[in-house]
């Protein structure tokens, strides 16, 4: 609905390309599922505009131990599925970090790399041992934009304590928008340290959010305008604070993120780049006179990376 479909496209183009005609940001999914691969971060360098930049969220060895160790296990011989075994194979090393830090080389050289995400799931609580944890891999990322999302509420019962810890490091702690649940994380959309505030906006689904047939479901969730006036009103405050402000959507489900991305631009006031195809605002008609339309007939490709607004 967004890219063009493979028929009919012009020859050499580049779904990179066109995305950065619309938005100067992206903020990378697929190198949580593997290390980046340098040969394939120059390319995203090569393809995109100065100015462009690219968020990447780590890899899951460093933030999903249990995720990992499963399917690690998966690819392991039955006689060798220790728990203990998995356990040690699953511990992040530094030469994992290293590996990480190669892969995205050819970003930061390029001035192109924004923040690293380090994304906990919500069994990461609050205890002595997380946080050391936490302490000790945003002090190796040192040298690096790091935004952190942290998502079980013991972290925000104690929010002196996790502030002290993030501010200590100059990392943001990253504020998420989702459905909130008994254990869910209690936030105030505000900036916590004047480096860089990073904003993710999930969706509300919460009668899919746990229970849904495919992943994708949880994130069928478009934000009507006046859902999107409290982010664009707080992100407009905070860019008056902070040296970057990175805002993503990932409501990706039909290109839903990029819907509302374009909206949250149009509410901040920043100009609205490229050109949309009349069957994406007929779709979503919340963008008619918002955006430009192209002539062109335009079907939505996966990508996998996350629309936002910086």
């Amino acid at each position: 609905m967004f890219y063009p479909p493979a028929r009919g496209r012009a020859k050499g183009f580049d779904e990179l390309t066109f995305y950065a005609e619309h938005f100067d940001t992206v903020e990378v999914n697929s190198t949580f599922y593997g290390q980046p691969r340098a040969d394939v971060c120059r390319k995203w360098a090569d393809r995109t505009p100065p100015g462009f930049e690219f968020s990447v969220k780590l890899y899951q060895k460093f933030t999903h131990p249990k995720m990992y160790g499963e399917r690690l296990a998966g690819t392991l011989p039955p006689d060798a599925r220790d728990a203990n075994i998995v356990g040690a194979l699953a511990r992040p090393t530094a030469a994992d970090l290293d590996e990480f830090k190669r892969g995205i080389d050819p970003l930061a050289s390029a001035g192109k790399l924004g923040a690293l995400l380090a994304q906990f799931p919500p069994s990461f609580k609050d205890d002595p041992a997380s946080r050391d944890y936490l302490a000790h891999l945003i002090d190796a990322l040192g040298g690096y934009t790091v935004a952190v999302e942290l998502r079980h509420r013991s972290w925000s019962d104690d929010v002196g304590g996790t502030l002290a810890l993030l501010n200590g490091f100059g990392a943001a702690w990253v504020q998420i928008d989702e459905p909130k649940f008994r254990f869910s994380i209690r936030q105030n959309f505000l900036p916590n340290v004047t480096g860089c505030y990073y904003v993710r906006l999930h969706g509300r689904n919460a009668a899919t959010w746990w229970a849904h047939d495919a992943a994708e479901d949880r994130y069928d969730y478009l934000y009507s305008a006046d859902e999107l006036k409290e982010f664009s009103a707080t992100a407009a405050a905070a860019k008056a604070l902070v040296k970057k402000l990175y805002l993503y959507t990932n409501n990706h489900f039909s290109a839903k993120s990029i819907a509302n991305a374009a909206m949250i631009k149009q509410q901040l006031g920043e100009p609205i780049d490229g050109e949309y195809p009349p069957e994406f605002v007929e779709r979503y008609p919340e963008l008619r006179g918002v955006v430009k339309m192209s002539s062109s007939a335009i079907s939505h490709q996966p990508f996998t990376l996350s629309p936002s607004s910086s």
